[in-house]
């Protein structure tokens, strides 16, 4: 497909493709990596995954920051199938402009886009080594843990079936209209915020999945791309998210069945 300065043009298509490789690569690396690493057995049958610990000699500042490193890259193999079709919609909205200018614009949408999920990942990861801390303490508070991970599973698919994501759902899917938005710096920064917030306020429950089942699990992750990307891009994305919403009950309803 070749347009002339706005919609999707060849060149930052491949540019986007390219990151997705190397972000999907790095990720896959990355996980090998924890693999090989273990998980610590926990009672109640379950492990912890050592994403939540410092590695040996490295402080709790650089844990963090190597937690941060990962989230993003593997945000960036996540989200970019289901972001490069509403970066093609902002483009198309913009109309006529410059491609070098379109191509700056395009670029602060992704970055206001992706600053919303780092902070996220910001926020998770001491939320995760309290919680980590907690269960390490405490042998009753761990055994709780598949319980507890089966209602998060459940909450989360029951909250697929809410009027809350169907109108985030919406906001991802809209296509603003030609014209209508200013090619400005300013612009283009705030649409990618509030995408980027969009889209974290619609993947709650995915991601909640995600951090419960291992999130640093190549498998789940694959599986939360794809129903992400699904939801976004299909014809009936409401629908998609609630028969989504089906399977994510009933996985949560068979963990809360096991660990009871």
């Amino acid at each position: 497909m070749t347009m002339h300065t706005s919609g999707t043009r060849p060149e930052w298509l491949a540019v986007a493709a390219l990151l997705f490789a190397v972000s999907a690569a790095i990720t896959g690396v990355c996980c090998a990596s924890m693999s090989a690493m273990g998980a610590m057995p926990m009672p109640g049958g379950w492990t912890m995954s050592m994403a939540w610990m410092p590695m040996p000699g490295e402080s709790w500042l650089g844990a963090a920051a190597s937690f941060l490193g990962m989230w993003m890259v593997m945000m960036l193999a996540m989200m970019l199938p289901s972001l490069v079709p509403m970066l093609s919609r902002y483009r198309e909205a913009l109309g006529a402009a410059p491609a070098r200018r379109l191509g700056r614009l395009t670029a602060l949408v992704a970055g206001g886009y992706f600053l919303v999920w780092s902070l996220l990942g910001m926020a998770t990861f001491p939320v995760g080594v309290a919680l980590a801390a907690l269960e390490m303490r405490s042998s009753v508070l761990a055994r709780a843990v598949p319980l507890a991970a089966g209602v998060v599973v459940l909450s989360a698919g029951l909250l697929q079936f809410t009027a809350w994501k169907a109108h985030h759902l919406d906001c991802c899917r809209h296509s603003p209209l030609r014209g209508t938005l200013s090619a400005d710096a300013g612009t283009a920064w705030r649409h990618g915020l509030r995408l980027g917030a969009h889209c974290c306020y619609c993947c709650a429950g995915l991601t909640a999945v995600l951090l419960v089942i291992g999130v640093m699990d190549l498998r789940a992750m694959a599986v939360v791309t794809a129903a992400i990307t699904l939801e976004r891009l299909a014809p009936a994305g409401t629908r998609i998210a609630r028969a989504l919403g089906v399977v994510i009950v009933w996985a949560g309803l068979f963990m809360i069945a096991r660990a009871a």
